[in-house]
């Protein structure tokens, strides 16, 4: 690993597991101060458990859809670390079914937490990027470039964050802060290990996607990263798939 954000801190929501995960890990490789944000202490202090260099972590328990615990985070960082560099906003919710089914709990949980956590760090964190020339990174999803089958709650959720992206960047085109988004496809994580054990299911993934699996957590943290660093200085506003090539295909059948 390089030492890209050396002196550097970056802010990790939903680093519980899956692809926040292994952000946060690759950051702290690469040399950065990383804040630690979930709902679940455990889950943090599992990972915390994983990393080598602890000193350059800080656990912080919150929930992204409170403003008030946001924006006690984001004094804790500052407090911390004195500076923001990175921001990424990777906590989310995954629920569907069909719309007829879809009871406003539910509507509710996953747009509170995949659109306004979103909102509500993006908002808080941005004096501090603007003070350093940061930038953010969202995780939205393949489902916020297109629709899926009963799965529209999810879906309105990530092409809300595909939207936000480009027009925060839009916004503070001039402050220095860049705003890109990773949008993966099926991706190896927590909230997807029953999908994992089915079969048949996993087959089904693997005819659509033109590379014949679903992702990695890893390799979509990778371009998480990437967006994050130097490497990406020219690159705003965008919402990039990482998906296998699933994206390049209209859907019909693979005819050879």
């Amino acid at each position: 690993m390089s030492d890209r954000f050396a002196d550097k801190t970056v802010v990790v929501t939903g680093a519980g597991s899956g692809i926040g995960a292994a952000a946060a890990k690759h950051f702290v490789a690469e040399g950065a101060n990383v804040v630690l944000v979930g709902r679940t202490r455990d889950k943090l202090e599992d990972l915390l458990g994983v990393i080598a260099d602890k000193n350059k972590v800080m656990i912080h328990p919150a929930d992204v859809s409170k403003p008030d615990e946001v924006n006690t985070l984001f004094e804790a960082v500052i407090e911390q670390f004195g500076q923001l560099d990175v921001l990424v906003n990777n906590a989310g919710v995954a629920e569907g079914g069909p719309l007829a089914e879809v009871d406003d709990e539910s509507w509710r949980k996953v747009l509170s937490i995949n659109v306004d956590g979103v909102f509500y760090c993006t908002r808080a964190a941005m004096p501090h990027l603007k003070a350093t020339g940061g930038c953010v990174v969202n995780t939205s999803s393949v489902s916020g470039l297109g629709g899926d089958w009963n799965f529209a709650t999810y879906n309105t959720s990530k092409g809300a964050v595909s939207n936000f992206t480009r027009a925060v960047a839009l916004d503070y085109r001039d402050t220095g802060v860049r705003v890109n988004a990773v949008c993966p496809s099926l991706t190896r994580s927590d909230i997807t290990e029953d999908m994992f054990d089915n079969t048949e299911l996993m087959a089904k993934f693997a005819e659509r996607i033109p590379m014949g699996r679903a992702a990695e957590a890893e390799e979509v943290a990778d371009v998480i990263v990437f967006l994050a660093s130097e490497d990406a200085r020219f690159v705003n506003g965008v919402n990039l798939p990482v998906d296998g090539g699933l994206s390049a295909s209209n859907g019909q059948p693979a005819l050879g």
